[in-house]
């Protein structure tokens, strides 16, 4: 399907507005348009990982400001994941490899969409400092969600927020600052490896060329956070790029 870069910026500023809105980054929408686009596989994770710092900046700006970060209960999620990332970030995949896995990941990210807010009811709310889980968890749930963030180009909070919810690791406003710092530090580590990997020159090369999006997407997430979901239900901004990401899963595994 051939997506010129105008018909891109616009959708990457809608994804933008409907993500920064519930204060999460976009990539998994990202990553699926620019591969319905055919661009260049090589290409996608940097593009969708630098979407997704521009978009979930504000948001982490907002959260801090609002006091929900808890950065003593954050770290350990950080603490592997950042190294992870940049170690996914710089693995070299051959064309089909790499596709079956963005396949399968947008397959997954699609489904945690629609269920999530049966996993919302299912791990009920938890206030601060109740869960007792093991001390590895965090580390562990943040060193696989972040190798694969840095390998396909999603930021991770995808799956990051429904498995903290799932095992009342807090209250769903702290989960979802918890998912925005993540996001961003991730996808930061994430698009070093992915430079490193193609060559610093090659890798600004190809950002270059696709500056429109990033711009667009600035403005959409300073629309999105203006709306902050007033606009449109959450439960539908979910809904409607749950569908999206799950044909681009169908049309990647199975066309």
């Amino acid at each position: 399907m051939e997506i010129s870069i105008l018909g891109l910026a616009l959708l990457f500023a809608i994804t933008a507005a409907l993500y920064a809105s519930v204060g999460f980054g976009g990539g998994s929408t990202y990553i699926a348009l620019l591969a319905l686009a055919s661009l260049d596989y090589r290409a996608l994770p940097a593009i969708a990982l630098l979407c997704n710092i521009i978009v979930v900046t504000g948001g982490t700006i907002r959260f801090q400001s609002r006091g929900l970060i808890d950065w003593s209960r954050i770290w350990p999620i950080l603490l592997l994941s950042v190294p992870a990332a940049w170690l996914g970030g710089r693995m070299v995949l051959e064309r089909d490899s790499f596709m079956l896995l963005l396949g399968l990941s947008l397959a997954a990210a699609g489904i945690l969409l629609i269920t999530e807010p049966f996993i919302r009811r299912a791990g009920g709310e938890t206030q601060k400092g109740q869960w007792t889980g093991h001390k590895l968890f965090a580390p562990a749930i943040g060193t696989g969600i972040g190798f694969l963030s840095g390998m396909v180009g999603i930021g991770g909070g995808i799956f990051l927020a429904p498995i903290l919810l799932l095992t009342r690791w807090s209250d769903s406003r702290r989960i979802a600052a918890t998912a925005s710092v993540f996001i961003l530090v991730n996808s930061a580590a994430g698009l070093a490896g992915q430079i490193m990997k193609s060559g610093w020159s090659l890798g600004a090369d190809a950002l270059i060329a696709y500056w429109p999006l990033f711009f667009a997407v600035l403005l959409g997430g300073q629309i999105g956070s203006l709306l902050a979901s007033k606009a449109l239900p959450e439960i539908w901004i979910r809904r409607l790029t749950a569908l999206l990401i799950l044909y681009v899963a169908l049309r990647i595994l199975f066309v």
